[in-house]
């Protein structure tokens, strides 16, 4: 080339060398894209869980700490976000190990919370003697309320008290004293009454905390059994799945004022057998970067009770749309058709309740399109996913169905 023209080449010349902007690292111009929107360490991801922006090489330090991520109950192995632990713990588990009630009294026993009214109830006598000594302990370290009770006033250390007329209505010494005698006996046969209220207070607080480890118990069973439905409905769907967002004028709401919106879909079967999915919605915020106002739709692989029957990676054809609802003969769904990748980590056998990696679209609508046409009916959002497995590709079951290749990313 002129010698004129190479200043001008080698500011476009896709061999020079260029920095990266956010790792200094050095590179020729043709790698520079992407190396910033794969490779670059300090590249900017968001947490599946609570949408935290940070660069790539901080991800796993934050999946350490972040407050939505799913973790497991060391005891229990319920699964929660992480911020809801601590009082799972201190309030909810019933293997958690915790402390006799009476151990302020000197019981040193732990045991699962489940256990604790057994225990009350076979060590009550135990417990009632730990609790007098202590207290025979206590009320010994304080001196005597009154000197005259112990004898050590002097009477000479006071003046005579002046004489006054007895008035003849004033009962008598032996009058007083039946009264004296009167007033024992009542607070013998009082603190007789309260021993005996003790005892049954006591019972009764046993009875109460075994009755609440039996509502405990069978709140556990009922949300097992809510599960199990949830469970057995998911495998109704058979490979096409309808999902209904009600009340979605108040996730636009929430987009529009920058609060964060993601929407979990319940877990459906690709068959009977088959692979368990869901679906996860973004609403993304007016100041997203790259995709301000698009609504992200992607699909998860989940645990289902057919895995160990099943081949992985998942493959298949994945159809995603967003239903208009219009009742007018020309109805133009929002939709799209991807086709697995097995060598991404979303396909792989899920190792968690949901894989927390997601495959599918980022702009997959623009928010504004919803309005457009009737997709918001009865303020319900309607999305449907059909999903046909690497077998069933080459069945006529579902007609129409024609794969192609999927513009889709990875979250």
């Amino acid at each position: 080339m002129e010698l004129r023209n190479l200043e001008h080449h080698l500011t476009a010349c896709q061999f020079a060398g260029v920095e990266c902007k956010l790792c200094q690292r050095s590179l020729q111009r043709s790698q520079l894209q992407r190396h910033i929107e794969e490779e670059c360490p300090r590249r900017l991801v968001s947490c599946d869980n609570c949408l935290k922006e940070m660069a790539y090489e901080e991800r796993l330090e934050h999946e350490q700490t972040c407050p939505l991520a799913y973790v497991t109950c060391e005891y229990c192995q319920t699964a929660l976000a992480r911020k809801q632990m601590a009082d799972h713990y201190d309030m909810d588990c019933y293997k958690a190990p915790i402390p006799c009630t009476y151990c302020f009294f000197g019981c040193k026993e732990k045991m699962q919370r489940n256990e604790l009214a057994r225990h009350l109830q076979e060590f009550t006598q135990a417990h009632m003697r730990m609790m007098a000594q202590t207290l025979r302990s206590f009320s010994s370290s304080f001196p005597p309320t009154s000197n005259m009770a112990s004898g050590s006033l002097d009477p000479n250390q006071f003046e005579p008290a002046p004489s006054y007329p007895v008035p003849p209505s004033m009962s008598s010494p032996h009058d007083s004293s039946q009264q004296v005698q009167s007033m024992k006996e009542t607070i013998e046969q009082l603190e007789a009454r309260l021993v005996i209220q003790d005892h049954q207070i006591r019972e009764l607080i046993a009875k109460m905390e075994t009755q609440t480890a039996v509502v405990t118990d069978l709140k556990h069973t009922v949300r097992a059994l809510e599960e199990k439905l949830v469970e057995v409905e998911a495998q109704q769907y058979n490979g096409v799945f309808v999902w209904k967002i009600s009340n979605f004028s108040a996730h636009l709401r929430s987009q529009e004022e920058e609060r964060p919106v993601v929407i979990h879909s319940p877990g459906f079967y690709t068959g009977k057998p088959g692979y368990k999915l869901c679906l996860r919605m973004h609403l993304q915020s007016p100041s997203a970067p790259r995709c301000a106002n698009y609504i992200s739709l992607f699909v998860h692989t989940m645990q289902g009770e057919y895995d160990n029957l099943l081949h992985w990676p998942f493959q298949g054809t994945i159809r995603l749309s967003i239903l208009d609802q219009s009742e007018c003969s020309n109805i133009q769904d929002q939709e799209e058709i991807m086709d697995t990748k097995p060598d991404l980590l979303a396909f792989q056998r899920p190792t968690l309740p949901r894989n927390p990696k997601g495959f599918g679209y980022v702009t997959f609508m623009p928010i504004q399109a919803l309005r457009q046409r009737m997709f918001i009916k009865n303020d319900t959002l309607l999305v449907r996913c059909v999903v046909t497995t690497q077998g069933e590709l080459n069945s006529p079951r579902r007609e129409g169905f024609h794969p192609r290749n999927s513009d889709g990313a990875t979250l």
